[in-house]
């Protein structure tokens, strides 16, 4: 039924409108399309939102479905295919149509009725195939051919299923986009934390969920148990999941019951455990967090996607899988074991290898997380919109809404002394004890969350931060590395240069010092740090440790008249200039060489010394150096000089691995030569470079960690590094704190 709402005008968002079923029917796809959904309205909205068509069984189903859905077609009518139709072409706010495609929820042999659909609608569709079948007869191969003839574009999960498409159904590949199957962030964690909130502890865990139906077979997996628990005696196999509903319909619970009867026969009744309920999706991921084996039991080889699977791959779970299409692709070994169809010795022989050595499910489960990182629903958000923004241009013109900001990883890395280095994942490493450079960084970010937010909780963090440079400063410098004992580095911080840890703690005490609306005690003790370290640090010799002291400097120059600062400051700048002069050709407008790490901090720091000096020669050679850095690193999205070689003149640029502290560094430039300017141009420069962090970038992969608030610590060329370590997630927040 199509509903006969006023079709209202459009208030300036756009709309990308879904065809699918969709919850509180309890489909596998429409639990895929509220994520998908959701996941595009926590990222794009209010500019684009996104709307459904849900498609029921029969005209007797009701659901209570969301305001978000605006019209259900009963799938055997004709008539609301058209209505539906229609009613979007009506619509001035949706700019594309995104058809869910599973054969079995359209009307017609096949799901042929979708056809009248694409035959009145008059939007950009696309296609998104769940399932391609590799042999189609005659009739199927024609049905797919005309369906995708008549889509903008298709969409598939996986490279096996666009190759078929290519290769059997004679499709063109520049019409296909390949965009994984969406899972949802989770934090890392070992099976065993999980257990016990579950009251499983003690048990090995082995999970298989979904719509129970035939198709799962999971008779070959409980008539592989015995052997296994022979040798592993706590062995539990949960099965979580109603019964699919058209099974329900067809032949009620039967299935169900010939499995607890083989339970009864293999003296199993101690080792498996049915869960005949519709997980909400945080029990799930419970469930998902204490198993220790997922076992995948397919029965279809040509099963295209598997959400199940994917999600647990997401969890960081091993796979024991049959050797169905996206398992193929997916299940490689350093993630789990393939094993053939109907195969209960071959399950047997999987689970005693990954079972009878916790080390190496220890690493297939990281193994596994690390595999599916790119495919957390915010990335496929992303790459869902940027798919469609092909075949619809209207929708490329909406960029992604900023993510609140949020510093829950910064006091997970945090203690009561510092903040710690680094990160295995999202845990502290405590192993990599402190650097006066993160801290001094810290100390910055918590001084602007505060300053903006006015939380008890940022202050204390501006308070630890404090304390830290405060020890840290000895012997006329900045010590760089303290140990987690709290004692000194002696190796590390003789060896090692300490110019820019010295140079960003200078800079960040003269941030704290200056800023109003902070305890005045805490400013007071800034100020006396910062007048000890600069009497007895104050010719710095290398570009950015000299641009960390002019920061600081000009912090304390636009507050107070001090001479001897000012000089210090003119100094320092003639000696930037003599870099400049030195270095620069007219191909090459830069201060050294080469392009290395946190370039932008040397421009911003030429246009503080032309705000405090007013002189302009610091403007110019600024302004050039900064438009030598953008044509390098701005262009269709922003990509960071890569560290693995860097850019050195007359040589190839490296593009991996970019690190998250270029991205802040030249997005503070950008907001200095605004602030100079007034010019709104860079302003869309700094939301252009900050989209890196949001999956803007060179892979398409998301950097900012929104379930934890963290970064990760570098983009690599296939993939990201998955540590969140101090300096990445304090450089995503230093950057996120300058825009709105």
């Amino acid at each position: 039924m199509v509903k006969r709402a006023k079709v209202k005008k459009s208030n300036g968002s756009s709309a990308i409108a879904f065809v699918s079923s969709f919850p509180p029917r309890p489909c596998g796809l429409a639990t895929f399309t509220a994520d998908l959904t959701s996941a595009i309205d926590k990222w794009y909205a209010p500019r684009l939102l996104t709307k459904v068509v849900a498609m029921n069984v029969e005209e007797t189903d009701f659901y209570y479905y969301p305001k978000k859905v605006l019209a259900k077609i009963n799938q055997s009518r004709a008539d609301e295919y058209r209505a539906a139709a229609e009613l979007l072409n009506r619509r001035s706010d949706v700019k594309a149509v995104n058809i869910q495609h599973e054969f079995g929820i359209f009307g017609g042999p096949d799901g042929e009725m979708i056809l009248t659909f694409l035959d009145a609608l008059t939007k950009p569709a696309v296609l998104t195939w769940h399932t391609v079948i590799p042999a189609p007869n005659a009739r199927l191969r024609d049905l797919v051919q005309a369906l995708s003839n008549k889509a903008a574009g298709l969409i598939v999960m996986t490279k096996t299923s666009k190759e078929i498409l290519e290769k059997i159904y004679n499709l063109p590949g520049s019409k296909i986009a390949v965009v994984p199957h969406g899972i949802h962030p989770a934090l890392y964690q070992a099976s065993d934390q999980a257990k016990l909130g579950l009251g499983l502890k003690g048990k090995m865990i082995l999970t298989n969920f979904g719509l129970m139906s035939r198709a799962k077979g999971i008779e070959y997996v409980l008539e592989a148990l015995p052997a296994v628990v022979a040798k592993f005696p706590n062995i539990l196999y949960c099965i979580l999941g109603v019964t699919h509903p058209q099974v329900l319909r067809q032949e009620g619970e039967v299935y169900r019951r010939e499995l607890v009867a083989k339970i009864h026969s293999l003296n199993l009744q101690n080792h498996v455990r049915f869960y005949n309920t519709y997980f909400r999706l945080p029990d799930l991921l419970r469930f998902l967090q204490a198993t220790d084996i997922y076992v995948a039991s397919s029965l279809n080889p040509h099963q295209a996607v598997s959400g199940t699977l994917s999600y647990a791959l997401g969890a960081g779970r091993p796979v024991i899988s049959t050797s169905f299409a996206q398992a193929k692709e997916y299940i490689t070994p350093n993630v789990g074991r393939l094993v053939g169809f109907k195969d209960p010795a071959g399950f047997s022989r999987a689970l005693i290898e990954l079972l009878s050595d916790p080390n190496l499910l220890s690493e297939l489960s990281k193994g596994a997380y690390a595999r599916t990182r790119h495919m957390t629903w915010p990335n496929i958000a992303l790459l869902t919109v940027r798919a469609l923004a092909n075949w619809a241009p209207d929708l490329a013109a909406h960029g992604r809404a900023l993510p609140p900001v949020k510093i829950s990883h910064l006091q997970r890395l945090t203690d009561d002394f510092g903040i710690i280095q680094f990160a295995r994942f999202t845990r502290p490493d405590k192993a990599s004890g402190y650097t006066v450079d993160d801290n001094a960084r810290a100390l910055v970010v918590a001084l602007l969350h505060y300053q903006r937010f006015k939380q008890a909780s940022s202050l204390k963090l501006v308070g630890i931060y404090l304390r830290f440079l405060e020890y840290a400063w000895r012997d006329n410098f900045f010590q760089n590395y303290v140990n987690i004992d709290r004692t000194f580095n002696v190796e590390r911080n003789s060896t090692e240069g300490s110019g820019d840890a010295n140079g960003r703690a200078i800079y960040a005490l003269a941030r704290l010092a200056t800023t109003s609306g902070l305890p005045r005690p805490y400013r007071r003790r800034a100020q006396a740090l910062a007048e000890q370290a600069i009497a007895k640090q104050h010719s710095f010799t290398s570009a950015r440790s000299a641009s960390f002291f002019i920061n600081g400097l000009a912090c304390f120059l636009r507050r107070w008249a001090n001479p001897k600062y000012l000089r210090y400051l003119r100094r320092q700048g003639r000696f930037l200039l003599k870099l400049y002069k030195t270095n620069s050709r007219r191909d090459w407008q830069w201060f050294e060489p080469e392009l290395t790490y946190a370039n932008g901090v040397i421009c911003e720091a030429m246009f503080n010394i032309y705000r405090v000096t007013g002189r302009k020669i610091y403007y110019q050679v600024g302004k050039k150096t900064l438009d030598f850095l953008l044509s390098h690193t701005l262009r269709e999205h922003y990509a960071p000089i890569g560290q693995n070689g860097w850019y050195r003149q007359g040589q190839s640029r490296q593009y991996f691995d970019q690190q998250p502290e270029d991205a802040a560094a030249t997005l503070a430039a950008l907001q200095a030569m605004r602030t100079i300017t007034k010019q709104e141009r860079f302003r869309d420069a700094m939301y252009k470079v900050y989209n890196w962090f949001l999956g803007d970038n060179i892979t398409g992969q998301m950097m900012y960690d929104p379930h934890t608030g963290g970064c990760f610590d570098g983009l690599k060329e296939n993939s990201v590094n998955l540590n969140q370590g101090a300096e990445s997630t304090l450089a995503h927040l230093a950057a996120r704190l300058l825009l709105p």
